[in-house]
């Protein structure tokens, strides 16, 4: 039989409370009771994660009008009222106003029995649909922050859309600054772990016999805080600069995920930072575990490749910091557009971050440009040219785009006020939009 987590029953007749209690947990169900309606409304909330059993003649408040207050709670929670000879008139006009079913005393124990029984499946079926829609919120809202247009980025969401929903152990690589951890937290966002515990190790940080502790115990570390194999069992395991692991403790990992089997219970997100040209986690782990680890494997865009999302960016960027700092965004020329769009950048977006924060700052003192913050960055930003150059009608669309998405942010998408900002004629206006991919809807 399926089991109820909880049922609360609601009865002012104690030997009646107690006799419904005894044979439900006789039944297999967890039970709670409660001698009137006040004393139940304090433990009973919207995610209450079980069903009510209720008797309708009560003092105090009656179970007409704790049906009602429970509805007012949770209009899903099943509710099973008891009613006296005579009472059905008013059990038919509880099951109208929410109820699940009703009992007529003096009921038989195997109908309650069953009743409870689909009631609490109805109840499980409920909150599963509630955590399924909360976990798909939390991971379109990290998603959301993957962002860009580009093809490449594309198929990074892609794959972490396909990714999320397979069991396999998953190895992500890309370049610093690309946003690996990032990826991991929205890899078990969209998953089916996400409402379990996600930890996250940097294996770079901790001496080897420290990072041993931490991954692997003893079983409680001194400070309250379980290893992070067990903190995180039925989760998503994150172990960043995968790469550093030392040879004893990979071969306890493997270990572990050999004992785990397939599927696995834990997922381990593997993140390399391996930069040094002719080095691969292939060739620094030890291989049994490197394919164990690469089950599946995302690699990260560099900014470099992801086009006008480097426009898209900056011009985000640009404007949390400025509301940040209280002042105004600092507006990009065509120059500027085409020398972000040509920059390298070989920190990526966490340098385009320190970036748009300098940018700000020096605009709101009214000093520098776009360009010299771009020539002192870094040594392997100058010059600021790439080796691969772009066709002149790229650098203008990429610049035009950007004008019209600032302008529409800007103006909330209205239509009128972005024409006389940037001169143009409402045709021309929707011609270009529809050019670019942008929709007036997401302005609003």
């Amino acid at each position: 039989m399926a089991k109820a987590t909880k049922i609360a029953i609601v009865d002012d007749e104690r030997d009646m409370r107690e006799s419904i209690s005894q044979w439900l947990a006789l039944s297999g169900f967890d039970t709670e009771a409660f001698e009137g309606a006040e004393t139940a409304l304090k433990a009973l909330g919207p995610d209450y994660p079980g069903i009510v059993i209720t008797d309708i003649k009560m003092p105090g408040i009656d179970g007409m009008q704790f049906l009602k207050k429970l509805m007012g709670l949770d209009s899903a929670l099943p509710v099973i009222m008891i009613t006296g000879h005579g009472d059905v008139p008013m059990a038919v006009e509880a099951m109208r106003m929410g109820a699940f079913d009703f009992l007529e005393k003096p009921f038989d124990p195997e109908r309650m029995t069953e009743l409870a029984k689909r009631a609490s499946a109805a109840r499980r079926l409920t909150l599963d649909t509630r955590a399924l829609r909360r976990d798909l919120a939390e991971g379109g809202h990290i998603m959301q922050k993957l962002i860009g247009a580009s093809a490449a980025m594309e198929r990074l969401r892609e794959d972490i859309l396909d990714l999320g929903q397979a069991d396999g152990h998953v190895l992500i690589e890309g370049e610093t600054g690309t946003g690996k951890t990032l990826v991991a937290h929205a890899l078990h966002a969209v998953g089916s772990r996400a409402g379990r515990r996600f930890v996250l190790v940097s294996c770079g940080a901790l001496e080897d016999e420290a990072l041993r502790r931490r991954l692997f115990g003893p079983s409680d570390t001194g400070e309250g805080q379980l290893p992070a194999v067990e903190e995180a069992r039925g989760g998503t395991l994150v172990l960043e600069d995968i790469e550093t692991l030392p040879d004893a403790v990979q071969a306890r990992l493997l270990s572990m995920l050999d004992e785990e089997g397939t599927p696995p219970e834990t997922r381990v997100v593997a993140i390399s930072n391996l930069q040094d040209e002719g080095e691969t986690c292939e060739t620094v782990l030890r291989p049994d575990l490197y394919y164990r680890l690469a089950a599946h494997r995302i690699v990260v865009p560099p900014l470099r490749a992801r086009g006008e999302d480097v426009l898209t960016l900056f011009t985000r960027l640009t404007e949390q910091f400025a509301d940040e700092y209280g002042c105004e965004t600092p507006q990009v020329s065509a120059q500027e557009a085409a020398q972000l769009l040509q920059a390298p950048w070989p920190g990526n977006v966490r340098q385009l971050i320190n970036l748009a924060e300098r940018a700000v700052l020096q605009a709101r003192r009214g000093q520098g440009s776009i360009a010299s913050l771009l020539m002192n960055d870094h040594d392997e930003m100058r010059p600021v040219m790439t080796t691969e150059g772009k066709p002149l009608k790229e650098y203008v669309e990429a610049f035009e785009r950007m004008l019209i998405d600032n302008a529409m942010r800007r103006h909330k998408g209205s239509v009128s006020a972005v024409m006389e900002e940037l001169s143009l004629p409402r045709r021309t206006l929707n011609e270009k939009m529809a050019k670019y991919g942008l929709q007036r809807a997401d302005y609003l």
